[in-house]
């Protein structure tokens, strides 16, 4: 149901942001016969992008400040220091479906230690992945990988049992065409040491494998949560969806309950009451951002915009975690992305056959293969004291590095389209992430008007830690590039940013250079206990020093644990007498711990 703008009307239930979290909490809790109002500044995103074409997952999501698309809100990271002042684009999807219409599709679990430490920071034992993984079954509809229309050098290895049969509606398949450069990318991480693994979807991340993406194996489209939940056949009666609608703010009564969101809808401007409760799902940026529009984050930044304070939080817009990648480029002997952005023949021909045959490449979301490690001791040889003491407070199951396949030249990522070499040479990339950062970011108002975007500062590679980690994660890269199992497919020297550039100096300004977010910003509304000052939400994502208002997205995450925004997304959970259920879809790794405890506290308390 379309809501209609300018007329006030009352809900049970508000829910800010129509993203990849807020659309399933609305959904579900409209599926319980509540009256549910989703607020949405975006529209739908198929008619005025190709995002749901998985080989599409590319165009609008690069650094360049200038390359955006109409579903996207424009973000961009002014003079980033670790990224040798750059302006950094940060891609947020401005639409239905949020993010996860933008996102490389990758979908993989936490590990077993990295929730058991979610929940001993929120003193939760109910966030641990043993009392998650049922919840994570009951959410995805699995199909295998096409052994057809594979090939036969790209057998990808699941577990059946990390999946429910009868579960869903989010898909999660394969696409139905390996990356040519992923299967020597496969024989090069073997060769240095990473073992094949079964699966990342069971409780361990460490080892290389073809990983799953959230694709409709059916037409091989993008399973975003806007074509999961809202284009599904459940019956969403009691939904209504006000779209192309900002929330300007929360309104409090006396008891500082929230109760009303006032919002703006083109020129109009009108309230919505929430009868008992507003959920805030606008992401890492802005979910801190309209709470402190609406009163509730650290006093001194809120008196410097004149905005009263209804709750004193110094928590709200710090903590920032995010995950970063970078990588030298490799001219190979196998077809890769290059040949699709400079050839338009040969992408008009592909473009038809993904339409009448669902095949070929633009099936394939780049991404399709992973591999992940604690850097060896060869590796960490130059690891000084500090860094070694900072990187043991992460689990043991918890990877210090991811490696991504990138089938294309990267460069700095400003346009991966526009800036393949055109000299007739195909290239390729391995992508060196951090998922056991150390540095924190934070986000904060620009000013007390809601259309005058947060300012955003990731401040990555700030510590010691990171730079060194690195350092070691470049080398291990050409390690890879250089070893006898991709020999077969590496022609000549490296091309980017070339071998000359060899000194741990001279590496980490290549890194500062080229540096981009892989998209995974976090924990800027984070959870804790009451005694822990910055902590925003607790246990149950309710926001402390108010009532009736949750932060149910990735930024109440206590920490970013290692992985791709897909993964620990979604969950079924049931109240105690299993006559309701309610499903969340949250925006990163995680979530899932994070929803159940909000489902159960909504279902419990109606």
């Amino acid at each position: 149901m379309q809501g209609i703008p300018g007329i006030s009307a009352t809900f049970d239930y508000i829910v800010i942001g129509g993203g990849t979290g807020g659309i399933t909490l609305a959904s579900r809790l409209a599926l319980n016969n509540f009256r549910v109002a989703l607020i949405e500044a975006g529209d739908y995103y198929e008619m005025k992008s190709l995002a749901n074409i998985p080989g599409a997952v590319d165009i609008g999501v690069g650094s360049d400040p200038h390359q955006t698309t109409l579903i996207d809100w424009g973000f961009v990271a002014k003079q980033v220091p670790g990224a040798n002042g750059r302006d950094i684009h940060y891609p947020r999807g401005k639409c239905l479906g949020g993010s996860s219409a933008l996102n490389f599709m990758i979908y993989q679990r936490p590990t077993k230690g990295t929730m058991e430490m979610w929940a001993d920071q929120v003193n939760d034992s109910s966030y641990s992945f043993e009392n998650v993984m049922p919840f994570f079954k009951k959410t995805v509809q699995f199909t295998p990988p096409n052994a057809v229309t594979r090939f036969a050098n790209a057998s990808a290895r699941y577990k059946p049992d990390a999946f429910d049969p009868a579960g869903g509606p989010l898909h999660v398949s394969y696409s139905n065409y390996a990356q040519p450069f992923s299967t020597w990318m496969d024989r090069g991480v073997i060769a240095v040491g990473i073992k094949r693994t079964e699966d990342f979807n069971s409780g361990t991340l460490f080892g290389a494998q073809y990983c799953s993406s959230t694709i409709r194996p059916s037409d091989q489209t993008r399973s975003s949560s806007e074509r999961a939940f809202l284009k599904s056949s459940l019956p969403l009666g009691r939904l209504t969806i006000y779209k192309n609608t900002m929330a300007r703010k929360i309104i409090f009564n006396k008891y500082k309950k929230a109760t009303k969101v006032r919002v703006s809808s083109f020129l109009l401007q009108f309230t919505l009451y929430a009868a008992r409760e507003v959920i805030i799902s606008a992401g890492a940026f802005q979910s801190p951002q309209l709470l402190m529009l609406s009163g509730i984050g650290p006093a001194d930044i809120l008196h410097q915009h004149g905005i009263d304070v209804v709750s004193e939080l110094p928590g709200v817009g710090q903590n920032m975690w995010d995950h970063v990648f970078f990588g030298p480029t490799y001219r190979v002997n196998v077809e890769t992305l290059t040949k699709l952005a400079n050839d338009v023949p040969y992408l008009a021909e592909q473009l038809l056959k993904y339409e009448a045959t669902h095949t070929g490449p633009l099936t394939n979301p780049v991404a399709d293969y992973l591999a992940w490690e604690k850097l060896p001791n060869t590796s960490r040889s130059r690891f000084s004291s500090e860094t070694e003491r900072e990187l043991s407070k992460f689990p043991s199951d918890w990877p210090e590095v991811e490696y991504v396949s990138g089938s294309g030249y990267v460069g700095n990522y400003s346009n991966l389209l526009t800036t393949q070499p055109r000299d007739g040479y195909q290239y390729a990339t391995i992508l060196g992430t951090l998922v056991a950062p150390t540095s924190r970011g934070n986000v904060t108002i620009a000013s007390a008007d809601p259309s005058h975007l947060p300012i955003i500062n990731p401040n990555w590679l700030a510590t010691r830690a990171d730079q060194e980690v690195a350092v070691a994660t470049y080398k291990r890269v050409r390690e890879i590039f250089h070893s006898e199992g991709m020999s077969p497919v590496v022609i000549g020297d490296e091309y980017f940013p070339g071998s000359r550039h060899s000194t741990d100096e001279e590496i980490l300004e290549v890194i500062k250079n080229t540096v981009m977010t892989i998209y995974h910003a976090s924990c800027t509304c984070k959870m804790g206990i009451k005694d822990d000052l910055m902590a925003v939400v607790d246990s149950k994502a309710r926001v402390f020093g108010v009532q009736g208002l949750r932060v149910v997205d990735a930024s109440a995450f206590p920490l970013l644990v290692p992985g791709h925004p897909q993964s620990v997304v979604c969950k079924f959970f049931h109240s105690r007498d299993h006559k309701l259920q309610v499903l969340f879809f949250l925006m990163c790794d995680f979530v899932d711990m994070l929803a159940e405890k909000i489902a159960a506290d909504i279902i419990t308390s109606s």
